[in-house]
């Protein structure tokens, strides 16, 4: 299994924006193609302007279909063009668990 974290800086003041676009457009496609969403969060000490959410794949081949789905989908591009005037960075991280760490059922 891996997780991928995804972390958006957005403009000052966008983050109730995007969290209704997101709802209204991004979290139904994304929850039925990429699945296994394991949170989904806004930073509310420390980095502000900032959404954190994490996603879990059986491995990276998993991640690289699902996110190309992902990106072929029309609903997922009309959804983009809405939230790309938001984000001013975007981090990506691929992180692996450590032997000791709880893993979802569905990937055990």
């Amino acid at each position: 299994m891996i997780v991928e974290e995804r972390i958006y800086t957005l403009y000052p003041g966008k983050v109730p924006q995007y969290l209704s676009l997101y709802r209204e457009g991004g979290l139904a496609v994304q929850k039925e193609i990429l699945g296994n969403m394991l949170g989904y969060y806004q930073v509310e000490v420390g980095p502000q302007n900032q959404i954190v959410h994490l996603w879990a794949y059986k491995d990276f081949q998993d991640r690289t279909d699902r996110r190309k789905e992902l990106a072929d989908s029309e609903a997922w591009q009309t959804y983009v063009k809405k939230i790309r005037p938001l984000v001013l960075l975007q981090e990506n991280k691929i992180l692996t668990p450590t032997a000791f760490s709880p893993v979802p059922d569905n990937f055990v």
